[in-house]
């Protein structure tokens, strides 16, 4: 059974005072973004209460939930590594960058490590076109990066 934390609550209710009653629904994406910050993920049974909050079905959420990549559905690193994998990056040899970080931290796309430090994403597009390849470690990004780039960034966060 999921519950939101008194802090969570407090958080909750000046996002929903936004909305009237009959659109409280469009609270959703508040809502989502406090459970994560709660919990580092939105787990199903957040989803359920969240739906129950805002009279939404749990597979409503999780529909909203999933399309949106900032949300995360299972546990993830301390550093979530996202790799723009769009034309411009692509172009410039993002598949190989992304697998020189797979490599070094000893993990596949979609994978944390072992040690809970780093989770490995692909994003479709993290717009810094002009300045790929780019990749984004939390709210961080990185971009023009080189294997060498990558390996210094990483080493400096462990």
């Amino acid at each position: 059974m999921f519950a939101f934390s008194e802090t969570s609550e407090k958080e909750i209710e000046k996002q929903l005072v936004k909305y009237p009653p009959e659109r409280k629904k469009s609270a959703i994406l508040a809502l989502l973004r406090i459970a994560q910050q709660q919990n580092g993920y939105v787990s199903a049974e957040a989803m359920e209460e969240i739906g129950r909050r805002l009279d939404l079905s749990p597979a409503y959420v999780e529909s909203v939930c999933s399309f949106y990549t900032m949300y995360y559905t299972r546990p993830v690193g301390k550093y979530v590594i996202m790799f723009c994998i769009n034309v411009s990056c692509h172009l410039l040899d993002c598949d190989n960058l992304l697998e020189h970080t797979a490599k070094k931290l000893n993990i596949q796309v979609g994978e944390t490590t072992a040690d809970k430090m780093f989770t490995l994403l692909r994003e479709e597009c993290l717009a810094e076109c002009s300045r790929a390849p780019v990749m984004r470690i939390n709210n961080d990004y990185h971009v023009n990066l080189t294997p060498q780039k990558i390996d210094q960034i990483l080493d400096s966060l462990k």
